[in-house]
């Protein structure tokens, strides 16, 4: 095939290119980690306040393990929003393009997260403060559906052959980059500020930084999808929006499947970004800064295995790499979570181990199954497989961990993990992953 003997700096084939044949595969491998780690920095920001700021500034009135209960609660609005932002951008992006849609969604996505950087207080407005964070909540859930921008999809179509698992991996690298930085700015803050003024104003400034990341991550991002090339390169690989219902009676198997295949990892996500941040400033005497930069380290470590995930990937196979990742999560399941009640060397080991099986599986994980969607409906069902995927795998992941951990013990977290590797089983098992997928 000509897309096989391409060189690995250049989107797929001449033929395809339609005389436009300067694109290049590192120009949109580069918008993609900008357009990621943009979205994953929004995430990870309103991930950390909702341990260690909401439930002291929105929900005083209870104790803080109930508050940050009600806190995971709202912080799972935005993925059930997730799905019906997608309906409506998708709508956006038939009607006015791609280039509307991402304006208007990433303006959203700003507005909706810079919002929060102004909340009151339970203490001055009482129970509208809930009602705020869960709007914000919810309209950034939306924003996440909208910011879909099939530069990942296209990446992947148009990569070698024998080198899909590598750029496979490239857009997963936007979620341990997005965890550095906003696990930098909250240590910053919380340790060189008084515990007065870090809640009166110090948490609201890595908001406002989401705010100037989105603007210079939608100029990037329009950059390439608002131009006649790559829009006749999206053409080009049917990477077209298709609707909603046509697309779900068509695909419906496929994107089920396809939100299934990557639950271990999504649930592994949470459990070694949210849940064990939330367990240490609960029930231990460790200082919150000090875990903060244990979850940086432990990200650095999840880029070094994500990339890793792309080299194993094309020697052995995507399947080959899903499947033992998903094992291995499995036994880590039955001992690790233990390990945060183990002092900071133990929590050490938890969160390197929880992010080298992180990478290797979360490096691969994205569009495990898009191949098998029909060519018409690729764009729109992998949209919905990305948006469901979060959802069942990692939307309720802090919130079930947490219950269960508070009532059953550590154990019992670890039981949730590997409820998600089953699933990841048994879904590649049912979809029968090709290697050829990648």
């Amino acid at each position: 095939m000509a897309m096989a003997q391409a060189p690995a700096t250049t989107l797929g084939p001449p033929e395809a290119r339609h005389g436009h044949g300067q694109a290049k595969a590192g120009e949109i491998a580069i918008g993609v980690i900008i357009g990621r780690t943009s979205e994953f920095f929004d995430f990870f920001v309103y991930a950390i306040a909702s341990v260690i700021v909401f439930p002291k500034l929105v929900f005083p009135f209870v104790n803080e393990l109930t508050g940050t209960l009600y806190s995971f609660a709202i912080f799972a609005l935005a993925f059930a929003a997730r799905p019906l932002g997608t309906v409506i951008f998708m709508a956006v992006d038939r009607r006015h393009g791609k280039g509307a849609k991402l304006v208007i969604a990433l303006f959203l996505l700003g507005t909706s997260t810079v919002a929060i950087a102004f909340l009151p207080g339970y203490d001055t407005i009482g129970v509208f403060a809930i009602w705020l964070l869960a709007a914000a909540r919810v309209l950034q859930g939306i924003a996440w559906g909208g910011a879909w921008d099939g530069l990942a999809s296209l990446l992947a179509m148009n990569s070698p052959s024998h080198h899909r698992g590598w750029y496979a991996m490239v857009p997963q690298l936007g979620a341990p980059l997005g965890l550095i930085v906003a696990s930098a700015l909250f240590a910053f803050f919380a340790g060189n500020l008084s515990a007065d003024d870090f809640f009166d104003w110090g948490w609201r400034y890595p908001f406002f930084v989401a705010f100037a990341i989105n603007v210079v991550a939608l100029f990037a991002r329009l950059r390439m999808v608002a131009t006649d090339e790559y829009s006749e390169l999206f053409e080009s690989r049917d990477l077209q929006p298709s609707r909603i219902g046509e697309t779900v009676k068509e695909e419906g198997r496929y994107i089920l499947l396809g939100a299934f295949a990557p639950l271990a990892s999504f649930a592994l996500f949470h459990m070694v970004t949210v849940f064990p941040l939330s367990w240490v400033f609960l029930f231990t005497k460790e200082s919150p800064v000090r875990f903060l930069i244990i979850e940086m380290i432990g990200a650095m470590v999840g880029v070094a295995a994500i990339v890793a995930s792309g080299v194993i990937a094309d020697r052995v196979g995507r399947k080959p790499l899903l499947l033992g990742s998903a094992v291995a999560i499995a036994v880590y399941s039955g001992f690790a979570p233990q390990l945060l009640d183990a002092g900071a060397f133990g929590e050490t080991v938890y969160m390197v181990a929880g992010f080298v099986l992180l990478g290797l599986s979360f490096g691969q994980s994205s569009g495990a199954i898009a191949s098998s969607f029909a060519p018409t409906y690729r764009y729109t069902a992998s949209a919905l497989t990305s948006d469901f995927a979060w959802l069942f795998g990692a939307g309720f992941a802090p919130l079930a961990a947490l219950l269960l951990a508070t009532h059953f013990g550590l154990i019992s977290a670890g039981a949730y993990l590997l409820s998600g590797a089953v699933w990841t089983l048994l879904a590649l098992w049912l979809s029968g992953l090709r290697e050829a997928d990648g």
